[in-house]
């Protein structure tokens, strides 16, 4: 039993999950927030949580801090000054809950990669759920379960410690959050983290042709090869299991193959036997993330692809590989300073006409210079969005009409989900159309 009381530091969803594990452990805590909410408040207070009187180090046993609390917080650094540990959700659940844990990090696409890794476990008859970064909390999943699947940010795993999954996956490394981090080297760091604890017996899954160096301290796992050769996906000895073309259009492959060996390294870790028809059969049904490489509808051979939350250089790159020619390239929103060359060089011979929308697609546009644009000059959103892809319908033939936007959403939307919804909208209003 712990008798000093455990300081939760920060609420919103995680910290308030946090509030929710500590009443179920019979943990004494209270809790803190610079900025809580009225809403944030009041949950706390129906979880019969007190919020901290005396911010004093000496008073508590270890604090939990939210994802988004600065890790140079003057409190924080003060916490552990006088040696009092200071944790985030995902080493609190390491600490606390049995259930063995996938870990799956990465500049992109570890949300899908993290639905479509408890998806495929659940097709082998596991209890196997996704939590994290996701957008349900770890600790509101794990508990109880046979497996469970993480999604952790940078920001997350700069708070483990003892943090242990028996698979580890990450899927890209790229540049991203330096206003938190600082440098590249140091958002890198964070990301590593995930397997600086495994050891022999565990299992590592990283993507074939990975910029950044491995740290020799976090080599201590079975690193499975790449998931894709000659069209195959593999298994961790690089054998063929699974032909490729069972992928779904809507899943990236990359994705899709780091998930197959994620899933084949957990059952190895627990003496399980993969069910390989029922594998492929779980690939095919996967539904995809929303907003998220989703195919929402097809209309005369030509896929419409919402890939709405794509405004990072490497996560529009891998859209774009991804996606059938002829391409319809929908850009645009805020621009946000991504580099444009490793997407001219992904944009070569594959799209045939560029579609700009919003306050900066038409300079966005102007700058890439892949292909002839059509510039939608409409100030709302969701009328530019139908405009846009009737433009796609035309140009793209049995291709992909893609929202893969580069730019951030606020100039037309409430956020990248509303932006999707629009594309998605106009997509099946033109289904309906041609049927």
């Amino acid at each position: 039993m712990i008798s000093k009381s455990t300081l939760v530091f920060g609420l919103g969803r995680s910290g308030l999950a946090v509030l929710r594990h500590l009443t179920r452990l019979k943990w004494p805590f209270e809790w803190t927030d610079d900025q809580p909410t009225e809403q944030d408040r009041q949950a706390a207070r129906v979880l019969g949580a007190l919020e901290c009187a005396r911010l004093e180090p000496a008073r508590f046993a270890q604090v939990v801090a939210a994802p988004g609390v600065p890790i140079d917080h003057p409190f924080l650094t003060a916490c552990k000054s006088a040696g009092i540990e200071v944790w985030g959700e995902a080493e609190l659940c390491y600490r606390t809950v049995p259930t063995p844990l996938v870990g799956v990090t990465g500049t992109a696409g570890k949300t899908s990669t993290t639905a479509l890794t408890a998806h495929l476990l659940a097709g082998q008859g596991l209890q196997a759920l996704p939590g994290g970064n996701i957008g349900t909390p770890l600790l509101d999943v794990a508990p109880g379960i046979d497996v469970a699947v993480a999604e952790l940010s940078s920001f997350q795993l700069e708070r483990v410690d003892t943090f242990r999954p028996v698979v580890s996956v990450i899927t890209n490394m790229g540049v991203d959050h330096l206003n938190r981090h600082g440098t590249v080297a140091a958002y890198h760091a964070a990301k590593w983290n995930l397997l600086r604890r495994q050891r022999a017996g565990d299992s590592a899954v990283l993507p074939v042709g990975l910029q950044a160096p491995v740290p020799d301290e976090v080599r201590n796992y079975r690193v499975a090869p790449g998931g894709l050769k000659a069209g195959w996906l593999l298994d961790l000895d690089g054998q063929p299991v699974i032909p490729g073309e069972v992928i779904p259009g809507h899943q990236h492959p990359e994705n899709a193959a780091a998930a197959v060996l994620a899933t084949l390294a957990f059952l190895l870790a627990i003496k399980k036997r993969p069910d390989i028809a029922a594998l492929h059969a779980s690939l095919g049904d996967f539904a995809g993330v929303d907003g998220r490489f989703q195919t929402v509808a097809t209309v005369n051979g030509a896929a419409f692809v919402d890939d709405s939350i794509a405004t990072r250089t490497i996560s529009v790159e891998a859209a774009l590989r991804s996606a059938r020619a002829p391409v319809a390239w929908i850009v645009g929103g805020l621009d946000k300073g991504a580099d444009l060359a490793p997407l001219r060089a992904a944009a070569l011979g594959k799209v045939a006409r560029v579609i700009a929308v919003g306050r900066d697609g038409p300079s966005l546009a102007a700058r890439l210079a892949v292909a002839e644009t059509t510039v939608i000059d409409e100030p709302d959103g969701w009328t530019a969005m139908r405009a846009a892809c009737r433009v796609g319908l035309d140009a793209a033939p049995g291709g992909t009409v893609l929202l893969a936007p580069i730019g951030t959403s606020f100039d037309q939307f409430r956020d990248y989900r509303e932006r999707g919804d629009a594309f998605a909208a106009a997509a099946r209003e033109l289904a309906g159309d041609k049927a």
